[in-house]
């Protein structure tokens, strides 16, 4: 639609949409006529905005004669007239500092990437963080009251989870011993998968080496693991960002999109969505039914392990008059770094 556009009502749109992303408010054909430099009469900038509005690219929020553009204009802009900007070294440093990979877990690595694009961009910083594969180097059952048990897992590059259980009461500190000796036996170097594997073939052997209350104990404490470990996470950093600026409307559909987001479904749908192009993917208001209440932008890019295949993304949301022309190369350089980080620990590993 761009594209049939004439070169002025293209420039008067151009305007528009870019007084609005910084003001916020309705534009009226007075401030454009200044704006265009050009002998436009505000009657003729009107009959434009007019047409504009009936393509669907413009509305009027108010009586006013003042135009904001609708979430399709802004798509329309950002896809056929941003010009996305270029970042700067000190930028590309900051970024690259943030990320730093030596000695932390991906974890720490990914939340601090999140936290500096918050801070960039002013808006919530997110990322889809994979789902980790690390070798176990201990399991350790410590009893909390009669009929829960904290189970503490610790891995080789030094992480450290936790789980309560609740179990079947008549637990002893034995035990506790006994199923964390014969857990921890076998956990040493394996992955929770491979370590649940030989367990099954353990339990088709009816485990023997240890009593039914162990044995349910280990059974308990797997299947919670079972159900958490297998999914990515989703970090999100400066949310504060949105919510300090919202209205009470916006307050409840952003959070019921953060509500959303965090479900195994909500991060499944986002990385999907990710995975239908290589680069950055920008959703502005009702463009994907997943963001479609919020009312806002989200940038969004995966990143890829050493194999290049996606297994996260990273981005941000915000309101959708985000400064698309800096915000775009942020995001897209950060994916390029969190997988080069993530290359170089596949490589070492």
């Amino acid at each position: 639609m761009i594209q049939e556009l004439s070169q002025r009502n293209r420039e008067i749109f151009r305007q528009l949409v870019e007084a609005y992303m910084e003001t916020g408010e309705p534009i009226g054909s007075h401030t454009l006529a200044k704006k265009l430099g050009v002998a436009l009469s505000p009657a003729t900038i009107r009959n434009v905005m007019a047409e504009l509005q009936d393509a669907g690219l413009l509305f009027s929020p108010h009586t006013s004669a003042g135009r904001v553009p609708t979430p399709q204009g802004l798509s329309f802009f950002v896809d056929g007239l941003l010009e996305v900007g270029n970042l700067t070294e000190d930028e590309r440093r900051n970024i690259e500092g943030r990320i730093a990979g030596t000695g932390r877990s991906i974890e720490d690595l990914l939340s601090d990437a999140a936290a500096n694009l918050s801070g960039l961009s002013n808006c919530a910083g997110l990322v889809i963080a994979p789902k980790q594969d690390a070798r176990l180097r201990h399991i350790e059952f410590v009893g909390l009251s009669r009929d829960r048990v904290l189970i503490i897992l610790v891995t080789e590059d030094g992480q450290v989870e936790n789980r309560v259980l609740e179990t079947p009461a008549g637990w002893t500190p034995s035990t506790l011993i006994e199923a964390t000796n014969y857990l921890s036996a076998r956990a040493r170097g394996r992955t929770l998968a491979e370590l649940r594997g030989e367990l099954l073939a353990e339990q088709e052997r009816q485990r023997r080496e240890i009593d039914q209350l162990a044995s349910r104990l280990i059974d308990t404490g797997l299947a919670v693991w079972s159900g958490q470990d297998d999914r990515a996470t989703l970090i999100v950093r400066g949310r504060a960002n949105l919510l300090e600026e919202s209205n009470a409307a916006d307050l409840e559909r952003l959070r019921g999109l953060f509500d959303a987001l965090e479900t195994r479904k909500g991060i499944a749908q986002l990385l999907d969505l990710t995975k239908d192009a290589a680069g950055v993917r920008i959703f502005i208001g009702a463009a994907n039914n997943l963001f479609n209440a919020a009312g806002c932008s989200v940038i969004v890019a995966p990143y890829m392990d050493s194999r290049e295949q996606i297994i996260g993304a990273i981005g941000v949301i915000g309101p959708t008059r985000l400064n698309y022309a800096r915000i775009i190369p942020m995001v897209d350089y950060s994916a390029k770094i969190i997988g080069r980080r993530v290359g170089q620990r596949d490589a070492a590993a």
